[in-house]
């Protein structure tokens, strides 16, 4: 299930890949002075706090139960590798993340896992900070990401440069933006406006709505007119299904943009819910998502398990443990360290390869996948390694 990178011809199932995760993590090599985090004694179980929301509410209850089950998942995969899992509750706010983080700390825990949302995670990063302990939250948000704190989730920036460059490669980098008057839709324009800059692509130019249906089809008609004035072959969407894409993929070709006179992408997952995919406007449109045989084995394994499919979150926390569990491995007391975390090989997760950056950003191999004929497409696999396509 999760290895670290260089053996990444290794197979999915547990004992090969088990195995695969301890050898790479060792044969890498940690940094010998490494900092920015405690000294561990890799031949004792290694106190790991995993910070989760708690039974705020039902939403939080389900997503923490999830997150904890994943973990024990992870933690049995370990052959030798002895993990002490304790498990803390912050209410799923800032003030209990960093009771949560001091507590954990003051007990004995050398790095933690979790929280979940990111000013939850801030908070717990702020607590502990001054311990040297290292806290890989599960947020997808970069602005928290720096310092003691990292973020495991997949960010907008990672989505925009692996679609941003898998266009240009293409041919069809000549961009133009449509995002929603949001603060989410806003960062992910920035997103893709940074994936742009660093690239062979081109902006050809942006267009924005107020966030209503109202707003949306009294937008599009001139939104329409500067596409097809800009010289753009690409559109590229911030908005989700949640949202406007329903609205978009429909007026948007009554004005004569579509994916049959230049290419649909989406930033967010276009595929979900399924019922998404029968949208005539959104045949022919690309969109970024993780493995999805790899998806599917973890979705398998923690099913039988656990008797219920697993929260798309879940995955997470797995690949958090697996990879403490890969660097304590290691044998090296430096392994929770910053530059032992933010090795340049990196690791392969439930969902792919992803390594920790170190600003506290995370980069992940994402596949490109195309929407035709109601059903998801992959057109570009997900990468192997830190040196492909993509990277």
């Amino acid at each position: 299930m999760f290895s670290a990178l260089r053996n990444s011809r290794a197979t999915i199932g547990r004992v090969l890949a088990v195995i695969g995760l301890l050898t790479l993590a060792a044969c890498d090599g940690l940094p010998t002075g490494g900092s920015g985090g405690p000294s561990i004694d890799p031949g004792a179980a290694v106190p790991v706090a995993l910070l989760i929301p708690g039974g705020g509410t039902q939403g939080d209850a389900i997503v923490s139960r999830n997150l904890e089950n994943a973990a024990r998942l992870a933690i049995g995969d370990l052959n030798g590798v002895q993990i002490d899992l304790r498990v803390y509750q912050t209410g799923g706010n800032g003030g209990g993340a960093s009771a949560a983080a001091t507590r954990a700390a003051e007990e004995g825990a050398k790095i933690i896992l979790g929280p979940l949302y990111s000013e939850a995670a801030n908070a717990a990063g702020l607590a502990v900070a001054k311990k040297g302990i290292n806290v890989l939250s599960f947020s997808n948000n970069s602005s928290i990401a720096g310092g003691n704190v990292f973020v495991l989730g997949s960010t907008f920036e990672n989505t925009a440069d692996r679609l941003v460059r898998y266009a240009a490669a293409r041919g069809r980098g000549d961009i133009f933006i449509v995002n929603a008057r949001t603060t989410s839709d806003e960062i992910g324009r920035n997103a893709i406006t940074k994936a742009i800059s660093g690239s062979r692509a081109r902006l050809a130019g942006t267009g924005s709505f107020e966030m209503s249906q109202q707003g949306i089809s009294a937008a599009v008609p001139q939104i329409a007119q500067q596409i097809q004035a800009s010289g753009a072959n690409s559109v590229f969407f911030t908005s989700g299904n949640a949202d406007a894409i329903p609205y978009l993929a429909q007026f948007l070709p009554e004005n004569g943009v579509s994916s049959a006179t230049q290419q649909f992408i989406g930033l967010q997952r276009l595929d979900i819910p399924p019922e998404a995919l029968s949208q005539p406007g959104l045949q022919g449109a690309w969109l970024a998502l993780p493995s999805p045989s790899l998806t599917a084995n973890f979705n398998a394994r923690y099913a039988a398990a656990f008797g219920s499919q697993p929260h798309p979150l879940a995955g997470l926390s797995y690949d958090g443990i697996a990879a403490i569990g890969a660097l304590v491995g290691s044998g090296k007391s430096n392994a929770l360290t910053r530059n032992a975390l933010t090795q340049s090989s990196g690791f392969v997760g439930v969902n792919g390869i992803f390594r920790l950056m170190p600003d506290g950003t995370n980069q992940r191999g994402l596949a490109v996948a195309e929407i035709k004929n109601n059903q998801v497409i992959i057109i570009d696999p997900a990468p192997k390694s830190f040196g492909g396509f993509g990277f």
